[in-house]
Formats: C-alpha cells, structure tokens, sequence
C-alpha cells in the first residue's frame, strides 16, 4: 500500500470517528450542559443555606442590603437567594418549567454582577484590569449567562448538528 492510501485510509478512519464523537456530543451535549450548570446553582444555593459556609455569602448579602437601601437584611436575603439559585438548579436539572427557570437565573446573574460596581474596592486590584478572587468569582458568570443562552436557544425545540446536513 502505498504512503498517500495509508494516509487516506487513516483520514477516511479519523473522519469516521471524529463524525460519531461530533454527533454524540451534538446529540447529548446541551442536557449535559443544563445538568452540569443545574448542579452548580443547586450547589451554590444549598451552601448558603449553612451559615458561613459559602464564601460568596457575605458580598451577596451586602449587595443585596446596598439595592434594597437596607430594606431587606441578611436574616432574610441569604435564604432568600439560596432557595431561589436552588430552585434555578432544580428546573435545570429537571428539564421542567425551562422559560421561568432561565428567567430567574437571567434576573439573578443581573445581581451578581452588581458588586463589580458597588464594591470595586473587593472586587478589583486595578479596575478594570485585575480582578480580586472575589471579582474572579463574579466575572466567571458571564461563561453561566453564555450557558443559559445556549439552553435557552433550544426550549422551542431547537437542537445542536454535528454537521449542517443532519437532522434528527
């Protein structure tokens, strides 16, 4: 055999194979990703449910009594936001009620970010260049409001192709 059908016989291959990995990730990979980011809200909003155990707990309450003008005090807007980022990550792993259920992650991403400008003083070493850990915790978000969008863009029925001529 000769050095150019070698190497066609292995492109033939690596396309083959490369084809059924594009199309599973195409056909599994938007509900892995509404699970994984379901975990991670469900996970975040439990942690604040225990006292002190999560580190975001003290700047989200803060924010939270900075845009309500004290109205609302830690007692109450911690649970609050546990339950509510708990319920975020209930309807994602789920699968159920997906149109609220990016609604109210949308509404609470919006409030996460507000520390960067109410507080650069924890969130930024140099503004806007270099994020504290904290500002690192909060710019991260922008990848979950991308994930959001992606999974949003499929609630009508819309779904990934591995390549532009499949279909399901």
């Amino acid at each position: 055999m000769a050095s150019n059908e070698r190497a066609e016989l292995l492109q033939r291959n690596f396309d083959r194979i490369d084809l059924r990995i594009t199309r599973w990730m195409a056909r599994h990979g938007i509900t892995l990703l509404r699970i994984g980011l379901g975990v991670v809200f469900f996970w975040f909003g439990v942690i604040k449910l225990i006292p002190g155990l999560s580190p975001a707990q003290d700047l989200a309450a803060r924010t939270i009594s900075t845009l309500t003008f004290g109205l609302v005090p830690p007692s109450i807007s911690v649970p609050a936001l546990a339950i509510w980022e708990c319920l975020i990550g209930l309807g994602l792993i789920s699968g159920k009620f997906m149109r609220v259920t990016i609604f109210l992650l949308l509404v609470q991403m919006l409030g996460t970010l507000t520390p960067l400008f109410l507080f650069p003083g924890e969130t930024w070493t140099i503004f806007p260049v270099a994020p504290t850990l904290e500002g690192q915790y909060i710019i991260k978000n922008i990848v979950l409001v991308s994930a959001a969008l992606v999974i949003g863009a499929t609630v009508r029925g819309g779904y990934v192709l591995a390549e532009p001529g499949d279909c399901r």
